[in-house]
């Protein structure tokens, strides 16, 4: 009986599986029980992240680039969240995002095939641009500059997001794909150039907070424990269920509402200084996740405070910051 029990174990492979949302996903599907293969370049995911991981039997580090194809086997389950993403990461070498988003998605989708294996290509709300709708139904075919410096992200996204659905309905796969709205929490990069992780770090180096345009621009954060139980809800649905389905916090705030709900939580004395707006930056992102409430049973749990104190706790700790 015991022997039946252990063939049932999914092997699920996470392709940049030492990242942000790539670290999180697989703490989750270790915590179920999973056999989980982390595959990553190590180009922004870190090894310390998965440190505490390494000794857990069920868990595997593979050090691979998805530009190039693998052939592994005996996969189950595949999360492609091999991409750069934040702005300062993605644009530091532009077509390398692009090949990532592109010539990953297709060797991804191979090894899918051969495996016959279930694949989640974890797109972004960036594929909407600076929307005209808001907020943003999966049915909004966006507005996107395709040559403007987010572009390697914003269409390589989107042109992943063709290449699945084509390998959908040419080869019968089963393909899932969410597109993530803003996203915070534990294990994001101090450097990455995000705004929570920004504001939190200078708040509790008691340094003002930088805010870039006038501020009145929205953003919808969605702890991270949200967002990874969206995508493992998603993954589990019947291949009828293969999106695209947002999985974002609609609750809209402004940059100035976050920075002054930071300010709060960390104390001290730090102010905002004002810098210009980047090129092609959204004016406002909210998700509308009617498709995820009525598909997957999801909504988000935590809300920003509560998930604000967790992220500020983190980071202090981390690097011993302490207001």
């Amino acid at each position: 009986m015991e022997h039946n029990l252990m063939k049932t174990v999914k092997t699920v492979l996470v392709a940049g599986g030492a990242g942000f949302i790539g670290t999180n996903l697989c703490e989750a599907l270790l915590e179920q029980n999973y056999k989980v293969i982390c595959l990553d370049n190590f180009f922004t995911g870190t090894l310390e992240n998965i440190a505490p991981m390494q000794e857990n039997k069920n868990f595997t580090v593979i050090e691979h680039d998805i530009c190039t194809p693998l052939d592994l086997k005996n996969i189950d389950e595949i999360y492609n969240i091999a991409c750069p993403a934040s702005p300062i990461q993605y644009q530091k070498d532009p077509l390398f995002t692009i090949k990532t988003s592109v010539l990953g998605a297709f060797n991804l989708l191979e090894l899918a095939r051969k495996n016959r294996a279930k694949i989640l290509q974890t797109s972004t709300s960036e594929v909407y641009g600076d929307p005209t709708i808001h907020p943003q139904p999966e049915s909004y075919w966006g507005n996107v500059n395709p040559i403007g410096p987010r572009a390697c992200y914003d269409e390589g996204k989107r042109c992943a997001e063709t290449i699945f659905t084509n390998y959908l309905h040419q080869y019968g796969l089963e393909v899932k794909i969410a597109r993530i709205f803003n996203t915070y929490g534990p294990k994001m990069q101090a450097n990455d150039g995000r705004v929570v992780s920004n504001f939190v770090i200078q708040a509790l180096q008691n340094q003002d907070l930088s805010v870039y345009g006038t501020g009145n621009q929205t953003r919808s954060f969605c702890y991270i424990s949200d967002l990874v139980d969206g995508l493992i809800k998603l993954m589990a649905t019947d291949k009828e269920c293969s999106g695209p389905i947002n999985l974002g916090n609609p609750n809209e705030f402004t940059i100035m509402e976050l920075a002054k709900i930071i300010i709060e939580l960390v104390g001290g004395t730090t102010h905002t200084v004002f810098h210009s707006l980047p090129i092609d930056d959204p004016k406002q992102r909210r998700p509308d996740i009617t498709l995820a409430k009525t598909k997957l049973n999801w909504q988000p749990q935590v809300d920003l405070r509560d998930g604000l104190k967790r992220t500020i706790e983190y980071f202090a700790n981390k690097f011993s910051l302490h207001n």
